[in-house]
């Protein structure tokens, strides 16, 4: 189910990324040999289906991909909270900056830029942006 989530939410929410290259039986091996293993992953459930998940590696948070008809409900926020709560030195992550929508998320939740690249830290090789939260000593 993870895997059909990052897939559904990959090609609904960005159309510029080129098309994928990998099949979905691909694409579900790489979420249990490689995700899972090496990420702390939450997901978030609603009638007994997963419909969104977030994987952090270290301080990174290298997923958070919703169902596409989850989207504006409140469920990403669910999980990047509990992301936050087991990063208590802060969180960073990667964005195309093509992907509007998610910067202006992850910004309305105390992100901020640190760094912009070209593309050439990508598979895809689009621009992208590394942004970081950091809690307040209040909220540690």
């Amino acid at each position: 189910m993870i895997a059909r989530i990052h897939m559904a939410s990959r090609s609904a929410t960005m159309p510029y990324l080129p098309p994928q290259k990998r099949s979905p039986e691909q694409v579900t091996r790489w979420v249990r040999d490689v995700l899972l293993k090496l990420c702390r992953t939450w997901v978030a459930v609603r009638d007994a289906e997963i419909i969104g998940y977030a994987a952090l590696d270290g301080d990174m948070l290298e997923h958070l991909y919703l169902r596409p008809d989850v989207r504006r409900q409140g469920v990403g926020t669910l999980l990047l909270d509990e992301v936050r709560r087991h990063s208590l030195d802060g969180v960073s992550l990667h964005v195309f900056q093509q992907n509007t929508d998610a910067r202006a998320f992850y910004e309305s939740h105390g992100f901020t830029v640190l760094d912009t690249a070209d593309g050439d830290r990508n598979m895809e090789n689009l621009p992208d942006m590394t942004l970081r939260w950091t809690p307040n000593p209040t909220e540690v």
